[in-house]
C-alpha cells in the first residue's frame, strides 16, 4: 500500500483525526510498517462492486466506512417524478470509476456480518465521498461522526444523483423490507426517512 495513501486516509476517520493530532509522526510510523504487519482487514488490489457500498478485493468483502447507499432494488425519484433504480445506478457509477485502477482500502472496523469496514481509495480519491459528493450515497452520522457531512451538503447544494428528486434514507429503507414492506412501497414519498 503506498505510504501517502494511509498518511492522508487515517486523517479522515473520527478516531484517527486525535492521534495524528497529537502525534505528527504516527503516520510516518504506520507507513513505514512492512506490508506483511499491516492490519488482517487492509487489502489492496483490483476491486469488484458488490453494490453501491459494498466491494470486494481478492474475496475479502469491505463496505465503504461512513456511507450508506440506497439498496440494489430501491427506488428513488427523478426531479420529474419518474422512478429509477438509485441503488443500481450508484454500483454501475462506482464500477465505471474504478474501472481497472487499483482500491487501496484501511480496515476502521467490522460490521456485524463480519465485513472489514474501511477507508477506500483509487488513486488519491475517498470512494466514499466521491459517491456522497456525486449524490449517489449519502453520508451515515451513526458511524461516520459526520466526516462526509461536508460532502453531503455540497451534493445537497449542486442536487447531485439523489438530490435532485426524492429518496427513502438507505437504513430506512432496509428496516422497512425487514418488516415486511414490498421494495416500491418502502421506496415511496410519505415513508419514513424520505428526503
Amino acid at each position: 500500500m503506498p505510504p501517502e495513501f494511509v498518511a492522508v486516509r487515517l486523517d479522515r476517520v473520527s478516531g484517527w483525526r486525535r492521534l495524528a493530532g497529537c502525534c505528527a509522526f504516527a503516520s510516518l510510523v504506520i507507513a513505514a510498517t512492512p506490508a506483511d504487519r499491516a492490519r488482517a482487514g487492509d487489502v489492496a488490489g483490483q476491486a469488484s462492486v458488490i453494490d453501491g457500498d459494498t466491494i470486494e478485493i481478492h474475496g475479502t468483502r469491505v463496505r465503504l466506512y461512513g456511507i450508506d447507499a440506497p439498496e440494489h432494488d430501491q427506488l428513488c425519484s427523478d426531479r420529474h417524478g419518474g422512478r429509477y433504480r438509485c441503488g443500481q445506478v450508484a454500483a454501475n457509477a462506482l464500477g465505471a470509476f474504478i474501472g481497472r485502477q487499483a482500491v487501496a482500502c484501511v480496515e476502521v472496523d467490522r460490521d456485524r456480518y463480519g465485513r472489514s469496514v474501511a477507508v477506500c481509495s483509487a488513486g488519491k480519491v475517498d470512494l466514499a465521498e466521491w459517491l456522497v459528493r456525486g449524490g449517489l450515497a449519502v453520508d451515515w452520522p451513526r458511524y461516520s461522526k459526520g466526516d462526509y457531512a461536508a460532502a453531503e451538503a455540497w451534493a445537497r447544494g449542486k442536487q447531485s444523483g439523489m438530490w435532485s428528486g426524492r429518496f427513502v434514507e438507505p437504513w430506512r429503507y432496509r428496516q422497512c423490507i425487514g418488516a415486511g414492506g414490498r421494495p416500491n412501497d418502502c421506496s415511496a414519498e410519505g415513508a419514513d426517512g424520505q428526503r
